[in-house]
C-alpha cells in the first residue's frame, strides 16, 4: 500500500473516543503533528492526563511514527505503552482520554484548511459534550472492539465503570486497569466471570467509561485482565465452532420419550445438562439460569441430541 507523501494515499488520525469523537485530523505529508494540552500545539487536547508537550506524530514519505514526549501518562498504541513506534493503518492510539486510529483520509478531509479542521473538531467537541455529561470517554465499540478497549484500560490503568449498551446494557467495573466485575442487566445472579465472557462477544453498540462507583460486591473477579480475555475469546471461537450443530436458543427442548438408552450411561455433568433441559426448556433459558459456562452448556445439549437422550418439540 502507498503511504503519505506518495500522491496514492493519504492518511487522518480519527477520533474513536473522546473530546473531539467523530472529528478527524488530516496527517500531511512530511509534516509533524505536536499534541497536547498547550495552547500553541497542533492538536490541543485539554485535559490532565495530557501533558502541555504529549506525543509527536510525524510523516515522512510513506513512514508515519509517533513519539512519547516524556508525558506523565504514556501514550500508547494497541495496548502497549510506546516511547517510539512506527504506525499502520488500523492502529488505535491512547492519550489522555482520547482515542485515535489511523484511518485513510476522504478527498474531503485531505483538503480543509487547518482553520477549518480546527473548526470540526470543535464541532465534534460540542456534539459529544451534548451527548453525554457524566462518561470521561465513549465511542463505539464497532470502532474499538471490547478486547482491544480493555486491553488500553488495562495498560492505562484506568478507574471506573465501562458501560456497554448493545441488546441489553452491561456493566464491567474496573480497578486500575484490572476487571473485578461484570454483570448483564443487573443480572448478578448470571455471575461475573460468565457475564464478562458474554460481553466480549458484543460486536454492536455503544461504551462510556463512567467515574468509578462505590459499589461492593459479594465475589470478584481475581484473574488478571489478560488472563479474563484470553479465556472468555477461547470460549467465543469454541462456540462459534459448534453453533451451526446447535438448536435455536428459545427452541423448546424435551426428554426423548421413551428414554431407551440408561441414564447410568451419562457423565454427571451430562445429567446436570439433562436436568437443565428438564427445568428450563430452551438452551437459552438453560445458559439464564446455571453458572455453567455457556460453552459448556451448549456442548452438552449437543451430545445429549446425539446420543437421543433430548430432542427439539
Amino acid at each position: 500500500m502507498s503511504g503519505p507523501g506518495t500522491g496514492d494515499v493519504a492518511y487522518a488520525l480519527k477520533f474513536i473516543s473522546g473530546k473531539y469523537q467523530g472529528g478527524e485530523f488530516p496527517l500531511k505529508p512530511n509534516k509533524q503533528v505536536i499534541i497536547g494540552r498547550s495552547s500553541e500545539l497542533d492538536m490541543v487536547l485539554v485535559e490532565d492526563m495530557v501533558s502541555r508537550k504529549h506525543a509527536k506524530i510525524a510523516v515522512q514519505g510513506a513512514k508515519i511514527t509517533i513519539e512519547d514526549l516524556g508525558s506523565t501518562n504514556g501514550t500508547f498504541v494497541n495496548g502497549e505503552k510506546v516511547r517510539t513506534a512506527r504506525l499502520k493503518e488500523g492502529d488505535r492510539i491512547l492519550i489522555g482520554t482520547s482515542i485515535l486510529k489511523l484511518v485513510v483520509a476522504g478527498a474531503e478531509t485531505t483538503q480543509l484548511s487547518d482553520a477549518a479542521v480546527k473548526h470540526n473538531l470543535e464541532a465534534a467537541a460540542q456534539a459529544q459534550a451534548a451527548k453525554t455529561k457524566t462518561s470521561s470517554m465513549s465511542g463505539k465499540i464497532e470502532d474499538i472492539p471490547l478486547p482491544d478497549l480493555l486491553q488500553l484500560f488495562h495498560t492505562s490503568k484506568k478507574n471506573g465503570v465501562l458501560v456497554v449498551t448493545g441488546a441489553h446494557e452491561a456493566r464491567i467495573y474496573l480497578r486500575q486497569g484490572r476487571v473485578y466485575y461484570a454483570v448483564i442487566g443487573g443480572r448478578h445472579e448470571l455471575g461475573p466471570q460468565k457475564s464478562f465472557n458474554r460481553i466480549i462477544t458484543w460486536e454492536e453498540g455503544d461504551f462510556e467509561l463512567r467515574p468509578a462507583e462505590s459499589d461492593e460486591f459479594m465475589v470478584e473477579l481475581d484473574h488478571s485482565t489478560e488472563a479474563l480475555l484470553m479465556d472468555a475469546l477461547r470460549l467465543m471461537d469454541e462456540y462459534k465452532r459448534i453453533a451451526r450443530d446447535l438448536p435455536a436458543p428459545e427452541a423448546q427442548l424435551v426428554l426423548c420419550q421413551p428414554m431407551t438408552k440408561p441414564l447410568r450411561e451419562l457423565t454427571p455433568k451430562e445429567l446436570d445438562i439433562l436436568q437443565l433441559v428438564y427445568n428450563h426448556g430452551s438452551l437459552q433459558e438453560m445458559c439464564d439460569h446455571s453458572l455453567i459456562d455457556d460453552v459448556e452448556i451448549a456442548q452438552g445439549v449437543l451430545d445429549l441430541v446425539r446420543k437421543d437422550y433430548i430432542r427439539g418439540s
